[in-house]
């Protein structure tokens, strides 16, 4: 099949490559892992046919993520959070024309993919994930996740081996008894990343993300395919996907290769993919709030009298939904003397507190903000549910021109450059349980 023209779509300020070939419907977006370069995977023969058979019944997209493959460079020490990489994600698709795709993910890549379909479900019409785990390192309740000597062991192997025939061989994308496999693979390998930027990048996705949250939350049908004897992948990965998305199905693959399935795995794609879909009632979706509040209001008020506050007021609005509009918040409620708001991401929603914060400050408002990241249930044009009701909590706690957030909040933006202080645990008034609270600092 001929090759397809290369674009690029710009995120921020990121230029991110893609291509589009195929007849749909379907749109099927495919992300793969670190490694890919969607020019040179034109030269590997195996992925050529695989190509050609996904497109014979759908329209593919695929694209190389911010800072590898054909997309534009970053620096090295600068990793995209999984936020921004979900944003590449989103834009790709906008950017060739897809209101809804199965989204196709594979290793690394596929905790992006989980996190896509839980904050956009009316955009994902199935999800296949292969190869791939919603956490790669151990946990209390995850034992066979990487240890930390593992997690050190491998990124050590990284660095010296990344982009050798012998790492491609030892790690399973390619055959070991193909030299030529092989060597396409290899300088596929290293035209997407350098060793460092490999390691850098493997580094925090595989110690610090973690997407078991969302699990829950995802809506579209699932197919999840997993081989059986990857040291480096572990099935167990897989099933726990299996075990923790409602209606999933999981298909276990003989062998180590974690690179193109076989032949048997892409009639099972075929098949999952082409069948009729169920309508989806988007319902739930994960999602950071905001609450806004402004300190010391009803004093404020008092002192001001009716119509100079009403003045006030509307000087408050404004400048906080300015901050909104440029951070791609969404204005949920008025309480009086604040918002509630909801974001696709914790960074920018981090970001746009800050900017909030500064913004009223100028103006003499003291505010103070509250952030938690949670599932919410979608009523109408509002928001409901267990995560609502924290980031009320959270917000109640904030000092005078704090950005008070939950631990969940920091957790996912390990990588962001934002920075904490630790205000301990707290008890959360009607909530269960006590929460680890942190204070946005800068």
């Amino acid at each position: 099949m001929d090759r397809p023209e290369t674009r690029y779509v710009a995120v921020g300020d990121a230029d991110v490559a893609y291509q589009v070939f195929g007849q749909g419907p379907p749109d099927l977006l495919y992300c793969y892992g670190l490694g890919s370069h969607i020019d040179l995977i034109w030269e590997l023969a195996p992925a050529v046919e695989m190509w050609r058979q996904i497109s014979s019944f759908s329209r593919v997209i695929i694209f190389d993520r911010r800072g590898t493959g054909a997309s534009g460079a970053i620096a090295r020490h600068v990793i995209p959070t999984w936020e921004e990489w979900a944003e590449d994600l989103g834009a790709v698709l906008q950017a060739a024309g897809s209101e809804q795709a199965v989204i196709m993910a594979t290793l690394e890549a596929g905790a992006i993919a989980m996190l896509f379909a839980a904050l956009h479900p009316e955009r994902v019409r199935k999800l296949v994930l292969s190869n791939t785990g919603a956490r790669f390192m151990y946990d209390d309740d995850y034992t066979f996740g990487y240890t930390p000597e593992a997690l050190d062991g491998f990124l050590e192997l990284i660095g010296t081996a990344w982009g050798t025939d012998e790492f491609s061989a030892l790690v399973g994308t390619a055959s070991a008894s193909d030299p030529v496999e092989l060597a396409i693979l290899s300088r596929q390998t290293r035209a997407s990343a350098s060793p460092r930027t490999a390691v850098e990048q493997y580094g925090y996705i595989l110690r610090d993300l973690d997407v078991r949250q969302a699990l829950p939350l995802i809506q579209a049908p699932t197919l999840i395919t997993h081989v059986r004897d990857s040291p480096f992948v572990p099935i167990e990965l897989g099933r726990y996907l299996a075990e923790h998305i409602a209606g999933s199905q999981f298909v276990e693959i003989p062998g180590a290769n974690i690179g193109v399935p076989p032949a048997l795995v892409m009639e099972e794609i075929a098949e999952f993919v082409t069948g009729e879909r169920p309508d989806i009632n988007v319902d739930r979706v994960l999602t950071t709030i905001m609450f806004t509040d402004i300190v010391g209001s009803t004093e404020q008020a008092a002192a001001l009298g009716d119509q100079r506050w009403r003045s006030f007021l509307d000087v408050h609005d404004k400048t906080v939904r300015e901050q909104f509009r440029r951070f791609r918040g969404r204005e949920v409620n008025t309480t009086g003397d604040g918002f509630v708001a909801s974001f696709d991401g914790p960074a920018r929603a981090i970001r746009c507190a800050r900017e909030i914060i500064k913004a009223t400050s100028n103006l003499g408002i003291e505010l103070r903000v509250g952030l938690h990241t949670g599932e919410c249930e979608i009523r109408g044009e509002d928001l409901g549910g267990l995560a609502v009701h924290v980031a009320a909590r959270v917000g109640a706690l904030a000092g005078q021109g704090d950005v008070l957030v939950s631990g969940t909040v920091k957790d996912l933006v390990i990588g962001s450059g934002i920075a904490f202080e630790d205000r301990g645990e707290h008890e959360l008034k009607g909530v269960p349980g006590t929460w680890k609270l942190f204070a946005v600092e800068g």
